[in-house]
C-alpha cells in the first residue's frame, strides 16, 4: 500500500462517502454528521457546480475530516480542486495527462481502472492503488479477484453498486484497502438536512468495517 498518510486514513477508516453536493450550504453539516458517526473522510464530486465551493468550506471548516476531490478529469480540474483545499483526488478512469497534472500537484490520486489493460497503464505509471470503478458492473469481487492474480501488488477502493449489502465481501479482501458509496450520503437526506439519519449510516457502517477488520 502508499506510504502516503492521506491513503493510509482512507485505509484506516474504510469506508467513504461519495457525495454529490446540490448546495454547498449544506456541505460542512454534512461532513460534521459523518465525522459524528466516526467516518472522518468524504469524497466530494465534481458532478454539480456546487462542488468546489463544497470542497473549499469543508476543507476550511472541517479540518479534522479528510477532503478528497472525486470524478477529476482534466487536468484543469486537478489545479482547481488543489486550489479548494483537496488533500487527495479521484477519478474515474486512468489518464496520462491527469497523471502528470497530479506529479505536478503533488497530490495522492487514486485512479480509475476497470480492466488489466487499465491496470497495466496504472502499473506502468506507478500507481499501486487504484479506485476499481464501476465495481459491481465491472464484474465485482471475482472480477477484482481475477486481476489480482496478474496484479498482486496493486491496492484497490471498490466504488460503484457497494453498499451494506455487498461492503463485507469487498472488505474482507485483502487487496481492497477501502470502498466507496453514495448510500452513506442519501441525497433525500441532504436535502432534507436529516444529519442524525446520516450520522446512523456512519455508525453502521464503521461498526461493521470494525466487526470485519478487527
Amino acid at each position: 500500500m502508499s506510504d502516503q498518510p492521506e491513503i493510509a486514513r482512507l485505509a484506516a477508516c474504510g469506508v467513504v462517502p461519495v457525495v454529490v453536493i446540490e448546495d454547498a450550504h449544506l456541505a460542512v453539516p454534512l461532513a460534521r454528521a459523518l465525522l459524528a458517526g466516526g467516518i472522518d473522510v468524504i469524497e466530494v464530486t465534481l458532478r454539480r457546480p456546487a462542488a468546489m465551493a463544497a470542497l473549499e468550506t469543508i476543507a476550511r471548516e472541517v479540518p479534522d475530516i479528510l477532503c478528497v476531490a472525486g470524478t477529476v478529469v482534466t487536468p484543469a480540474q486537478v489545479v482547481d480542486v488543489q486550489q479548494a483545499g483537496a488533500q487527495a483526488v479521484v477519478s474515474p478512469g486512468f489518464s496520462e495527462a491527469v497523471d502528470d497534472a497530479m506529479r505536478a500537484a503533488g497530490l495522492p490520486w487514486l485512479p480509475g481502472v476497470a480492466t488489466a489493460s487499465d491496470c497495466m497503464r496504472a502499473v506502468s505509471a506507478g500507481r499501486l492503488t487504484c479506485k476499481f470503478f464501476p465495481a459491481e458492473q465491472a464484474g465485482g469481487t471475482p472480477a477484482l479477484k481475477a486481476l489480482s492474480g496478474p496484479f498482486p501488488q496493486m491496492k484497490f477502493c471498490p466504488t460503484g453498486g457497494v453498499g451494506l449489502n455487498n461492503l463485507a465481501d469487498y472488505l474482507a479482501m485483502k487487496q481492497v484497502i477501502c470502498v466507496g458509496g453514495s448510500w452513506l450520503v442519501p441525497a433525500d437526506a441532504i436535502a432534507n438536512r436529516d444529519w442524525s439519519r446520516v450520522t446512523k449510516l456512519a455508525k453502521e457502517a464503521r461498526e461493521l468495517v470494525k466487526a470485519i477488520r478487527g
